[in-house]
């Protein structure tokens, strides 16, 4: 399957080639070129099958045609070894819990996923170290790290804004070592996703080193995420729920949505979305005025959504052929405060005792907010509440038990470099390497 670029003025490229580069020549996000419906008779059936048949099924579809099926199973079968389970919160409303992986994480899965892939195709060129650049706002960070730690032939940079992440998720990617090292940005989200892209296109780092991406700017990052989608669709054609069903996604940077919408596209019978935005509101004045205005990403209490400029934006209103009716007549949007979001987080938890993160609190609240009747609604609890447990715990009056695979990275010793948000400082660190 070949791969073209969201800014259409780069050669159409080989997954292979997407993967590695990460980032179009031409700075766009590559899209497959075509989706492949799934068969009917995968859907008259999956309620039968486990996360890790129904992941493989949808990959085959994804990358069948690129990576050979027994290797692509074991990546997706070493992938997935854990459950993402459709937990009942109250009536017509379930939560996703995507954080039962290594870092407790949504992003889990797209970069252990990526991380397998990637190995993969290095091994096949048996050439030079291939250098992994994120940016993250949280969990990213922690995902991609754990990911790739250790994995022959890849070494990762992780850029992230100082004092901006969680103490958790910080630990999760600054104690590791080994073919990790973390970049601590005197900036913002924006600022680190900006100088990743302007690495990319620097002609100098290119010759010097081979550089690809592991945010949802990578292909092989954000459509893994589309397994959630059909496993939450058959958990919930299971408890005879599936018609009508919501999804609804907390929101910052876009590849998760992303992800359920080429899911979409390849048949899987959701009937609408809801994007749930933080103050960071960009995508939802879209939906209103059919404008798209980036502006300066705000610090709010769900840290891993304070994204000003979301890159896979592009990817939607590419997908969409441009319509602005066409993607507001499958997905709405919703925006709330950081009082807002306290508010939900107690209500939720003094009304059902089920206790949410900051981020799935957006979610929760937009599908109680935007739910009509008839419907069953699922929002994606993406990351476990303990990884912002000085927030939780205050609001909620709480001590929320740390499980014992984030005590273990907060006793890890702190390793990191400081960098200025300067791309020439940036570029000769990266020089010297």
């Amino acid at each position: 399957m070949k791969y073209y670029s969201t800014n259409k003025k780069a050669p159409l490229a080989t997954l292979h080639e997407a993967v590695v580069k990460g980032l179009a020549p031409d700075r766009g996000l590559y899209i497959p070129e075509v989706i492949k419906p799934l068969p009917q008779s995968f859907f008259e059936h999956i309620e039968d099958m486990s996360f890790q048949e129904i992941a493989f099924e949808v990959a085959k579809s994804f990358f069948g045609e690129d990576v050979e099926e027994n290797a692509l199973k074991k990546i997706v079968y070493d992938t997935l070894s854990f459950d993402v389970p459709a937990v009942k919160v109250e009536d017509n409303i379930y939560a996703l819990e995507l954080f039962h992986g290594p870092t407790l994480a949504f992003k889990d899965v797209g970069a252990r996923f990526m991380a397998r892939l990637l190995q993969y195709f290095v091994r096949q060129e048996g050439k030079e170290e291939v250098n992994v650049l994120v940016a993250t706002s949280g969990d990213t960070g922690s995902a991609v790290a754990n990911g790739f730690l250790g994995v022959d032939g890849i070494h990762v940079y992780v850029l992230y804004p100082k004092g901006k992440v969680s103490k958790i998720q910080e630990s999760q990617f600054t104690t590791l070592g080994q073919n990790i090292t973390a970049l601590e940005v005197d900036g913002v989200f924006d600022d680190c996703q900006a100088l990743v892209k302007s690495a990319f296109m620097d002609k100098d780092l290119n010759a010097h080193m081979k550089l690809t991406s592991a945010n949802s700017i990578n292909v092989a990052r954000f459509l893994p995420q589309a397994f959630y989608y059909f496993y939450a669709y058959a958990q919930m054609k299971k408890k005879g729920l599936a018609d009508n069903l919501v999804v609804c996604v907390p929101s910052g940077n876009f590849g998760n949505i992303c992800a359920g919408l080429f899911g979409w596209k390849a048949g899987l019978p959701i009937k609408r979305f809801i994007a749930a935005n933080n103050a960071n509101d960009i995508f939802y004045n879209y939906l209103k005025t059919g404008e798209y205005h980036p502006q300066p990403s705000k610090q709010t209490l769900a840290n891993a959504m304070d994204v000003g400029d979301p890159s896979n934006f592009a990817r939607i209103y590419d997908l969409f052929g441009g319509s602005h009716k066409a993607i507001t007549d499958l997905i709405s949007g919703a925006t709330y405060s950081d009082d807002n979001i306290r508010t939900t987080l107690r209500d939720c938890y003094e009304r059902t005792g089920y206790v949410l993160d900051p981020h799935g609190a957006c979610g929760y609240q937009a599908l109680k907010d935007g739910l009509q009747p008839g419907e069953t609604g699922v929002f994606l609890e993406t990351a476990h509440p303990a990884k912002f447990k000085e927030k939780v715990d205050a609001i909620l009056g709480t001590d929320i038990a740390i499980p014992e695979r984030l005590a273990a990275f907060m006793r890890g010793q702190k390793q990191m470099t400081e960098m200025p948000n300067d791309f020439q400082a940036f570029k000769q660190f990266l020089m010297k390497q």
